[in-house]
């Protein structure tokens, strides 16, 4: 039995910010269970819902070195839907409202507590994982360190690590000083070859040499990363480690996002009989955010942090064109941007019965979003792997996207000559050319609803579950451990 331990800064069904939680709750259920034991660390942040606190059992705490001072570091476990999932406790780095801050320095001794304190951890949980799988800049220092100050010792000699990217742009950057203090590093490590990048310590870059692979979330992101365009100043790593260096599209819940049992929406239908049972949905949903009821306007969907990253910038250039020539009604859900959150207010107040903004979260409105919109639109500057596209597909509403990162490997563009594709793309990052492309989508569905309807069932019948996604990470696994 080979042993895998996940360490990451969030994860569902414990604390969650983004896709990260998502793939951190998933694919570790997906692994095949009588071949590898995966267990997940992550940090016991207090805003941890009490729900999920109950969970968890104490196990024991020690005291470590870091920083210059004795730092306790308390181990808790629970055990949920067969995974072990361990938790470092010290309130002094993981208390606050958020799980993150607006501190980069802070931000990076908390990290670097947590690394340290889940490598001096294992010992004593007598539990030696063969490889340990770090996602994005928090755990960047778990290879750095597996090199340095726990190489010497049997228990770790040989453990494997793989670094995973899920988002390159964030990478716990700060200068070499305080981070060498923080750390405990020596001055070896901080050279260009190794955290250092352009005069500044790169959390993430010390991962990404050090790991003994890496992966991103998918093919398509892997190649744009070697790239300046894409690349945020690491492409020249991402270039020298290219063959160590993967892309395994993100899965999603096929229980949790699923609209034959889904209990959140209105009307639960399948990829039979969703010709006459999803557009309840679209009714109920109208009702609900005040729309005109009208089964046969199309409903294009926006589920999204509202940052420019997600192309809403193209959004704001062609929304009055789009709203007062076109028959179409916009749902948004989502936090972001100031600029953002008001652009959608003020369209909202424009066009009232055909725009409504949902300037907040609700994980209800989203599976709502999903199940009644015709359309999904995703015009990302770039994407890494995105999961509303599946979470779209997969509830039959056609997406509409930016060929980039996973949008580009997970939507296959509609060929109306050959009857092929499962959604709508456009490659230029052009406000004019999504419209466009939006404005072909609508023809399609005005127009040629048998046509629209095959999509539909193209789309659903796609397979996006984490089972596919884990299948090529085990053979990862099998070839690192040997």
């Amino acid at each position: 039995m080979k042993k895998i331990l996940f360490v990451a800064s969030e994860g569902v069904p414990f604390i969650k910010t983004g896709g990260l939680a998502d793939v951190v709750g998933s694919l570790p259920k997906c692994i095949d269970k009588e071949n590898f034991d995966v267990r997940v660390f992550l940090p016991k942040y207090t805003c941890i819902s009490q729900e999920m606190k109950e969970k968890m059992r104490y196990r024991m705490n020690f005291y470590m070195g870091f920083n210059w001072k004795n730092a306790y570091v308390g181990i808790f476990e629970a055990n949920i839907d067969g995974i072990t999932y361990y938790f470092i406790d010290n309130e002094g780095y993981f208390s606050g409202m958020k799980p993150y801050c607006d501190n980069p320095i802070w931000e990076i001794e908390k990290y670097a507590f947590f690394c340290k304190a889940v490598l001096s951890a294992l010992p004593l949980l007598d539990f030696r994982p063969d490889l340990i799988h770090c996602h994005d800049w928090q755990t960047g220092l778990i290879p750095v360190y597996l090199h340095e100050r726990f190489a010497g010792g049997d228990f770790y000699r040989g453990i494997k690590s793989v670094m995973t990217i899920h988002n390159i742009k964030f990478q716990g950057k700060w200068n070499v000083k305080d981070v060498k203090q923080i750390t405990g590093l020596s001055d070896y490590f901080f050279a260009p070859d190794k955290l250092e990048a352009y005069k500044d310590a790169n959390l993430l870059k010390g991962g990404l040499v050090f790991a003994d692979a890496i992966t991103t979330v998918s093919k398509t992101y892997a190649e744009e990363i070697k790239t300046p365009f894409y690349g945020e100043g690491l492409d020249g790593l991402m270039n020298a480690r290219a063959h160590d260096l993967r892309g395994i599209v993100n899965g999603i819940d096929y229980d949790v996002f699923n609209p034959e049992t889904d209990n959140l929406i209105a009307q639960k239908y399948n990829a039979v009989n969703f010709r006459k049972e999803k557009v309840k949905n679209k009714l109920k949903l109208q009702e609900e955010l005040g729309l005109d009821k009208d089964p046969g306007t199309m409903m294009i969907g926006i589920v999204s942090r509202l940052t420019d990253q997600k192309g809403f910038d193209l959004i704001a250039y062609i929304m009055d064109e789009l709203l007062y020539n076109d028959k179409v009604q916009i749902v948004v859900l989502g936090t972001g941007e100031e600029k953002y959150e008001n652009m959608f207010r003020h369209f909202d107040w424009k066009y009232g019965n055909k725009v409504s903004a949902n300037i907040y979260y609700s994980e209800a409105l989203s599976h709502k979003i999903y199940a009644a919109s015709d359309a999904f639109l995703m015009p990302s500057l770039f994407e890494p792997c995105g999961l509303s596209q599946l979470m779209s597909l997969r509830y039959g509403t056609v997406p509409i996207v930016r060929e980039t990162g996973g949008l580009k490997d997970t939507v296959e563009p509609y060929n109306e000559y050959e009857s092929t594709g499962t959604g709508f793309s456009f490659s230029n990052y052009n406000a004019h050319e999504m419209l466009r492309t939006i404005r072909y989508a609508e023809r399609i569905y005005y127009d040629k609803k048998r046509e629209w309807n095959k999509i539909i069932d193209r789309g659903m019948a796609a397979d996006f579950s984490w089972y596919a996604s884990a299948k090529q990470y085990e053979e990862m696994y099998n070839w690192l451990i040997g």
